[in-house]
């Protein structure tokens, strides 16, 4: 079970603004779910820019995970609040937990686990400049990086997913944002809770697999699972 940790009094919290475009939303004008993830990866990325570390490692997503927490789902042209910070970290990740407000409300409350990763992909050890930054904010919790990772059934619907250029980042993988592009295939906002589990990367190369289930999405290389997701509807 994912907690959603409460906003820190202390600490380094980083707040960003930003705006529901045209290229974010469905056909109704709601923002997509991949535009739930984009917003949080640019906060995680705009926060991770200013805080002053100098690091030659890249973060990955293994697990993102976020809550409807409103009646009012975003909407096309809305201006919307960021507010992020880091709410634990194990030996080689953290979890960034990070709020998206809607005026003075808050909508969506979400929780992240970052891997850090070298250029040849290896995971990295949480540097100690990270702890004098990020420190306060989390209070000492430590959180596990084991995630829960579902197989699909036999005999579910599934057919093939094509990886597009657009889709790779400078690490030459699937975006994270890119890859619940993939789920908007299945799933439509708004829903009450949408979950991300990354097992292995997918890159441009691979023929990919869509596996649909109850309430969840898998997507598959060559039989093998790399991604998994599940949600709730609205």
């Amino acid at each position: 079970m994912i907690e959603f940790v409460p906003e820190p009094s202390g600490g380094r919290r980083f707040r960003t603004n930003s705006r529901v475009r045209l290229s974010d939303v469905t056909p109704s004008g709601l923002l997509r779910l991949d535009g739930v993830a984009r917003t949080l990866q640019d906060a995680a990325t705009d926060d991770w820019d200013a805080c002053g570390i100098d690091s030659e490692f890249n973060w990955v997503a293994r697990r993102t995970a976020f809550r409807f927490v409103s009646r009012h789902w975003p909407i096309y042209e809305e201006h919307l609040s960021s507010v992020t910070w880091c709410a634990g970290t194990g030996a080689a990740w953290a979890e960034r937990r990070t709020n998206i407000y809607a005026g003075d409300e808050v909508v969506i409350e979400a929780a992240s686990l970052w891997v850090p990763i070298d250029r040849n992909g290896f995971p990295q050890r949480i540097p100690a400049k990270f702890h004098e930054i990020y420190g306060e904010a989390m209070g000492g919790r430590k959180v596990s990086g084991r995630v829960d990772m579902s197989l699909p059934p036999e005999g579910a619907p599934q057919r093939p997913y094509q990886v597009r250029r657009a889709d790779l980042d400078v690490i030459g993988h699937v975006n994270n944002a890119a890859v619940w592009q993939a789920i908007t295939e299945v799933v439509e906002a708004p829903v009450t809770y949408a979950e991300v589990v990354h097992r292995g990367p997918v890159e441009a190369d691979h023929e990919v697999t869509l596996v649909e289930g109850e309430e969840a999405v898998w997507l598959l290389v060559d039989g093998d699972v790399r991604v998994s997701a599940r949600y709730r509807w609205a």
